[in-house]
């Protein structure tokens, strides 16, 4: 886990106009996960409704930008207060987070 912890938080000190493209569409699943952590994001639920937009259209949901993937991706949220209470983890380390996601996403 911390090996992963420590690869996600050099890309997460890229700009945040860097392009992301994954090599597979998890992104329907990948936002149900986000949006069992953080119900009431905004921001996640305007995503969410791009992915399934672009899913029921054929279309690909690539690139994303690092600032989409801070505002919605859990795993770059691990320090944010919200991200923190929702896995029960208030006063931990970020990388403790990360690692509670990672096992949650791994049971999801």
């Amino acid at each position: 886990m911390q090996q992963m912890y420590a690869s996600l938080s050099k890309l997460d000190a890229l700009p945040g106009e860097t392009r992301i493209y994954s090599g597979h569409n998890y992104g329907a699943g990948n936002a149900r996960f986000a949006a069992s952590i953080e119900p009431a994001n905004p921001a996640l639920a305007e995503r969410s409704a791009r992915i399934a937009a672009a899913d029921a259209a054929g279309q690909p949901i690539v690139p994303s930008t690092l600032d989409e993937e801070r505002a919605t991706n859990p795993f770059l949220r691990t320090g944010q207060p919200g991200v923190k209470a929702a896995v029960g983890l208030s006063d931990a380390t970020d990388a403790e987070v990360f690692a509670e996601l990672r096992r949650r996403k791994d049971a999801f």
